[in-house]
């Protein structure tokens, strides 16, 4: 009979009519803040990991993981990326030449990041191919002093395929009469667009008329590199660099992006242990039901005890009914936390379409709208954690309880 008594009266505790309604207002308040936090966290969650997704497949893939440079001096770049392509670890290399710079186009003027590569290796290195909306990388090759511009850049710019632009890099021509900037007319024979703020600010054009434009001859900058390991990219390119016969300056990918991305992981932690307050309070509103439950239950707890029921046995009674309470709300706040991070780009894209809002704008964020990717290991975290919080908060108010005293509570009971 009293094998599986604690399990029976905890869940019949829960589902109840109880004659203090309070005490069951607050339970479900309990209930309910468990779910809500649960499914706030891991939505959160969801749209921090979303950016960190971005940030490295559309920052990082069209920046380079690492780079072995020699402004202006680097020569024999081919035996180089020879010897760079040998490391197990490095899955391309192309050669560039990088200069900030000035892009004018009907009376218009934008400053812009001036970067020469070459089409045929370039694809190793970055995503751009993959995201031409107008033109191709190829027609770098097939047009003398060929550009390709950012999506955004161009709308700015007021320029599509086959208009001129002119280039201006910071070097100055010495002439007779004076000295003047070094400009050059290009022809627009591509545009991409990968979502990120380098479709504003990145001027793509073959390496070779880059190097014309900067009186390099045959030099180039350096040498772009992928990896295997995008966390590992510094100490591969230091690899590489000790094996190349000269010294060259080697860096990576976190010079330029990455405070960024430790911003967004930084954010990340910081954020998921503010919400779980959210929890906390929820916690806390189980505790609060308990102890006045036990209060409210102490003539019952007195007649079980002298009908035979072990302390231990009144303990499992409200531990259970405290962690069925936890797993409600957990179980809800799951359900609802995973269609929300599924959904939650839809229903902002939804909300800016029909109150003409914009949460994100690409001039002051890296993307302009609202990534997300579910993590099933953060929802196993989330939800592991705030189950054996659930379960320790049960602890202190079923003690309480397996302490009453019969006689004492008879005594007094009418």
């Amino acid at each position: 009979m009293f094998h599986s008594l604690p399990l029976y009266i905890g869940l019949r505790y829960l589902r109840a009519k109880r004659r203090n309604h309070f005490i069951s207002f607050i339970s479900g308040i309990s209930m309910v803040g468990l779910t809500l936090g649960v499914m706030v966290l891991i939505i959160v969650l969801s749209v921090m990991n979303g950016f960190d997704r971005e940030m490295r497949t559309r920052i990082l893939g069209m920046v380079p993981h690492a780079t072995i440079s020699l402004p202006g001096e680097f020569k024999n770049s081919e035996t180089i990326r020879q010897i760079a392509l040998q490391h197990p670890m490095v899955l391309g290399a192309s050669g560039y030449i990088e200069s900030q710079g000035m892009v004018i186009a009907n009376d218009r003027t934008r400053g812009a990041l001036l970067s020469g590569i070459e089409p045929s290796t370039v694809g190793t290195v970055s995503i751009l191919p993959d995201h031409m909306i107008a033109g191709s990388i190829a027609a770098l090759d097939d047009q003398s002093f060929g550009v390709i511009i950012g999506a955004s850049l161009a709308r700015v710019l007021g320029v599509s395929l086959g208009d001129k632009l002119t280039l201006i890099v910071p070097e100055m021509s010495v002439t007779i009469a004076s000295i003047q900037p070094r400009f050059k007319r290009f022809t627009l024979v591509g545009i991409f667009k990968v979502g990120a703020e380098l479709d504003s600010s990145l001027v793509i054009t073959h390496i070779d008329d880059l190097a014309k434009l900067m009186l390099y001859g045959d030099a180039i900058d350096g040498l772009q590199l992928r990896t295997t390991d995008l966390f590992q990219a510094r100490q591969i390119a230091f690899d590489i660099g000790r094996e190349l016969p000269d010294v060259y300056f080697v860096s990576d990918w976190t010079r330029t992006q990455g405070n960024l991305f430790q911003a967004i992981q930084l954010e990340k932690r910081l954020v998921g242990l503010l919400l779980f307050m959210i929890v906390a309070v929820a916690v806390f509103n189980i505790v609060s039901s308990l102890v006045m439950l036990v209060t409210d239950k102490q003539g019952e707890i007195a007649v079980l005890r002298t009908l035979g029921a072990t302390s231990r046995q009144i303990l499992g009674v409200f531990m259970v009914q405290g962690t069925a309470i936890g797993l409600i709300g957990i179980a809800m706040g799951v359900l609802l936390g995973v269609i929300g991070a599924l959904t939650v780009a839809d229903i902002i894209a939804w909300f800016e379409t029909a109150f003409d809002v914009q949460f994100l704008n690409s001039d002051v964020y890296f993307i302009n709208y609202i990534p997300s990717e579910l993590d099933w290991h953060d929802v196993l975290i989330i939800s592991s954690a705030t189950f054996i919080i659930s379960v320790l908060s049960t602890i202190y108010p079923a003690w309480k309880a397996s302490k009453i005293s019969p006689a004492e509570v008879l005594r007094y009971e009418s």
